[in-house]
């Protein structure tokens, strides 16, 4: 059974300006997306900055996050770790903050054999109860886990029911759904790909845009998986320049700035990552104007 349908937002978390993580201004930002359509909320993701904080800070966040949501929707928290032992560690933590699921990227820097994938993963995966969705964006960690890996993964260990797949490529795709046969779900990691992976079979997306247009989000998923592929290819169309505006700067850069100018209170970045540059974040604003967003600054 999928952890869910649709588009789950990748939540930012926001700072105040000392750099510590606004409570407060994540509740309201939880509200909003609730309020608008999102189906569920990934709390320390890539783009909630989870790489840079404290493991203190991290458990404190996905704890506060299930409050907030009180099971109005599924909460996923990030737990992935170049590290095993932090992963499983991060993750029972998950468990025990209530926490409906984790999503657990493949190890960073040191690069593992998909022999290694494989360890990792059962040995999070049997630490815990929780549904896992792997997480495979290559671009970020130098490794790309085969769609093979995935259909012995989900054999191995049951709970490992899904994927949020960045590769970019349709065709592997095409080959994990294939090589799994209906045992992982696939999501979409890139917003620009939501309608072509929903149409081969995927169960939606786990979305930056959702932040900025968390019920068209949803809708280009719900139309897709209807059948009514063109009233979903035209919203992909519709928003693909906001997308790529979107990712000018590398994530969560551009959607911290947008959520800033929504009149939201996403606050700075945590270094090393900076504030997104001049030209860049006047082509977000414009496209943000476009797509009929109200602009506060």
């Amino acid at each position: 059974m999928s952890i869910f349908t649709g588009a789950g937002v990748a939540l930012i978390t926001p700072m105040h300006e000392d750099g510590s993580i606004n409570y407060d201004e994540m509740e309201r930002i939880v509200n909003y997306q609730i309020d608008n359509g999102t189906d569920a909320i990934i709390v320390c993701g890539t783009t909630g900055e989870a790489s840079t904080m404290t493991h203190e800070e991290h458990i404190e966040t996905i704890k506060a996050c299930t409050g907030m949501v009180n099971k109005r929707v599924p909460v996923i928290a990030g737990t992935g770790s170049n590290c095993t032992k932090t992963a499983i560690y991060l993750s029972k933590e998950a468990a025990s903050a209530g926490a409906d699921g984790i999503l657990v990227v493949s190890p960073y820097y040191n690069k593992a054999t998909q022999n290694g994938l494989k360890k990792h993963f059962t040995a999070i995966a049997k630490s815990t109860d929780l549904p896992m969705i792997l997480y495979n964006i290559q671009g970020r960690t130098g490794v790309n886990i085969a769609p093979q890996t995935m259909a012995e993964l989900s054999k191995e260990a049951d709970t490992i029911v899904a994927v949020k797949e960045a590769s970019g490529d349709i065709s592997q795709v095409a080959e994990i759904l294939v090589r799994s046969e209906g045992r992982i779900d696939v999501y979409s990691g890139n917003d620009d790909q939501i309608v072509p992976i929903t149409a081969l079979g995927g169960k939606g997306v786990i979305s930056v845009l959702s932040h900025i247009l968390p019920q068209e989000t949803h809708d280009m998923v719900i139309k897709t998986m209807s059948g009514d592929i063109k009233a979903g290819a035209g919203l992909q169309i519709k928003y693909f320049s906001l997308i790529k505006a979107l990712f000018s700067e590398v994530n969560p850069i551009p959607v911290k700035a947008a959520m800033n100018m929504m009149g939201f209170n996403a606050g700075p970045l945590r270094m090393p990552l900076t504030e997104m540059e001049d030209a860049h974040k006047e082509l977000l604003r414009q496209e943000m104007i476009k797509a009929g967003i109200k602009v506060a600054i």
